[in-house]
This record gives C-alpha cells, sequence and structure tokens, in this order.
C-alpha cells in the first residue's frame, strides 16, 4: 500500500470516528430535546388542567353561590311575610282586647304604673290616642291613686297616633316609656324574626304578649 492510500485510509478512519461521534451526540441532543419537549408538554398540560379545574370550580362555585342568593332572597321574603302577618294578628289581637274594655283599662293602668316607677323624674305626663283618653279620663282619679308617692302624673290632652298603648313622658321630654302598641311592636320585632328564623313556620313561634304586663 502506498503512502498515498495509507493517508487515504486514516483520513477515512478519522471521518468514520467523527461521524459515529456526531451521530452519538446528534443522538444525546435529540433524546434531551425530546425530553425537555415531553416534559414541556406534560407542564403546559398540567397548567392547562390547572386553569380549567380553577374555572370549572370558579364557575361551580358562582352557580352555588347564585342558587344560595335566590335561596337566601326567597327566604327573606318569607321571613317579611311572616313578619307582616304577626304584625296583623297582633293588630287583630290588640282590637279584641280594646273590645273588653274593663281588661283593656286594666292594662293601660298597669303599662302607666310601671313606667312611672321607671322613670326618675317627679313631674311626667301620660299620652295616648283619642279612644284611650277618653276611658283614661272617665278612670283617671282610681289610676292616679294606685301610682308611686310623690309623682305628679297628669293626663296629656293632646291625642297620640297609635292604635293603642300610653307614652309616658318626662317633664322636660328628655326621658320616655314607649308602651304603645307600635313601640313594644318595635322591641319584639327582633325576637319574632329570630323565632321565624328558627322555624320559618307561622304557628311555629313565640311573639310573646306585647299587651301582657
Amino acid at each position: 500500500m502506498t503512502q498515498a492510500q495509507e493517508l487515504e485510509q486514516a483520513i477515512l478512519a478519522r471521518a468514520e470516528r467523527l461521524a459515529n461521534e456526531y451521530r452519538e451526540r446528534a443522538k444525546r441532543s435529540r433524546d434531551s430535546i425530546l425530553r425537555e419537549s415531553a416534559e414541556r408538554l406534560r407542564l403546559r398540560e398540567q397548567r392547562e388542567e390547572a386553569i380549567a379545574k380553577s374555572l370549572g370550580e370558579r364557575s361551580y362555585r358562582q352557580q352555588v353561590q347564585a342558587e344560595e342568593l335566590k335561596m337566601q332572597s326567597h327566604l327573606d321574603r318569607v321571613r317579611w311575610n311572616l313578619v307582616r302577618d304577626v304584625q296583623d294578628r297582633l293588630a287583630e289581637r290588640l282590637q279584641a282586647l280594646v273590645g273588653d274594655e274593663a281588661a283593656y283599662l286594666e292594662t293601660l293602668a298597669g303599662f302607666i304604673g310601671t313606667a312611672v316607677g321607671e322613670i326618675e323624674r317627679d313631674t311626667l305626663s301620660v299620652r295616648a290616642n283619642a279612644r284611650d283618653l277618653k276611658l283614661l279620663s272617665a278612670r283617671w282619679q282610681q289610676i292616679a291613686e294606685t301610682l308611686p308617692e310623690g309623682k305628679q302624673v297628669r293626663l296629656d290632652d293632646t291625642p297620640l297616633e297609635t292604635l293603642g298603648g300610653v307614652l309616658v313622658v318626662s317633664e322636660d321630654g328628655r326621658l320616655r316609656v314607649d308602651n304603645t302598641f307600635e313601640g313594644r311592636m318595635a322591641r319584639l320585632r327582633a325576637h319574632i324574626q329570630h323565632r321565624i328564623l328558627e322555624r320559618l313556620l307561622p304557628s311555629g313561634f313565640d311573639t310573646g304578649n306585647i299587651f301582657g304586663g
């Protein structure tokens, strides 16, 4: 073999080694790229799944919240209707009580006596609607005799706009005990609503006696 042939063989052998070396490098690079691409694809799929899951959960929560709002709105309407029903029934009950003059007068006298005892003033006035003023005026002497000693209590002849009951006010107007129907109803409203929330049945709550002691 001539020197030229040996050189050619050496070059070919070197070229083959380089080709093999580059093929291995290319294979490793390709495998690395494929792994990286697969990992990026997996991560992207995970992100897309997480986003889809998040959107799905958000949509579900929105639907649940919408249903809760609708239900709350319905319950609010039911509760309000029940409160109005209670108020109507109590107003009817008041009318029945007013019809029993003796019992009603005793109730008014009790309201007045309690209020006079609670207000730390010596001079007080009692206010009522026109109907009750007539009733109280006719019995005022007897009622006044039952009041605590040292108290000067007068019956104000200016009618008060109320369904019934009395308003007792100090002379300076700073202290008052509101035992009118509306005043006692306002104080009981929270209690009534609480009962309605517990049972949501018009026959299932205790309204108390707004014209009892």
